[in-house]
């Protein structure tokens, strides 16, 4: 007889525990961040999140428990991120887990897109998601322990109109999935990426409500027939950071409906 897996039943699958582990999500406040700093507490995680607006991060907190706590951090100024991960592992212990949500999209025709127009996207998505991967991974590396999630997109496995910046800045993080798996997955350090369909959050709702055939559009190639809700993507975060894909790295998951592969 089938049965419906709650939290009980959860915390009796240790492969899928996180217990013991302490997470750092960017921009883990508010939004999809959130429900992955949400579904990871729900799997035993202790999490730190960070992000730029303090009422924001203790707000979530108070709504995620003893188990969370908050960095106020701006991720675009690069200069700051050493000292961050000093000051939240000296804080919490050692991160085992580190999720790059934090992330900015901008729709724009892509003759209208100015140089600074397109700066602004990769400093955020890219140039910073890879400097904080490079102070956690290192310490990661020297405990030979840890586990690094992206979040990547739709946008990075095919093509969509006017968000070449986003997409720009996605590929190429998708591209340094595989090339840090390669030079970090010796040391037992996973490298993995989660790519997030047509996700319901609000955002999204009124970005696709402003444009009825975009909307139209995705779910018509949306075999799921659906949007996909935020946990989603959290319990996605959860599977690949957990025991249970121990053997798993250099992989981008489309959580999606099969949208990715939808005609």
């Amino acid at each position: 007889m089938s049965e419906i897996i709650n939290k009980e039943a959860t915390n009796q699958l240790p492969v899928f525990s996180l217990e013991g582990k302490l997470a750092l999500i960017t921009g883990g406040g508010s939004g999809i961040g959130f429900h992955i700093a949400q579904c990871m507490v729900q799997a035993g995680a202790k999490v730190v999140i960070t992000g730029r607006r303090e009422s924001v991060l203790q707000e979530a907190v108070e709504s995620l428990g003893t188990q969370a706590t908050y960095f106020v951090n701006d991720i675009t100024k690069l200069n700051t991120i050493p000292q961050l991960i000093a000051d939240i592992e000296n804080a919490n212990g050692p991160i085992d887990i580190l999720v790059n949500n934090a992330g900015i999209n901008m729709k724009k025709h892509a003759v209208e897109v100015t140089d600074e127009d397109f700066d602004r996207i990769i400093q955020t998505n890219l140039h910073a998601v890879f400097s904080i991967t490079r102070e956690t991974g290192k310490r990661m590396v020297e405990r030979k322990q840890g586990s690094i999630i992206m979040i990547t997109s739709m946008a990075a496995l095919y093509g969509i109109d006017r968000v070449v910046a986003y997409t720009a800045s996605k590929s190429a993080v998708g591209g340094m999935v595989k090339a840090l798996a390669t030079e970090f997955s010796p040391y037992n350090v996973r490298i993995n990426a989660v790519a997030p369909g047509f996700i319901e959050t609000p955002m999204m709702l009124t970005a696709m409500n402003g444009d009825p055939a975009r909307r139209d559009k995705a779910m018509d190639r949306t075999p799921m027939g659906i949007w996909g809700k935020p946990d989603d993507v959290g319990w996605a975060v959860v599977y690949l950071a957990s025991p249970a894909a121990k053997f798993i790295t250099g992989v981008s998951l489309p959580v999606d409906g099969g949208n990715s592969i939808g005609f």
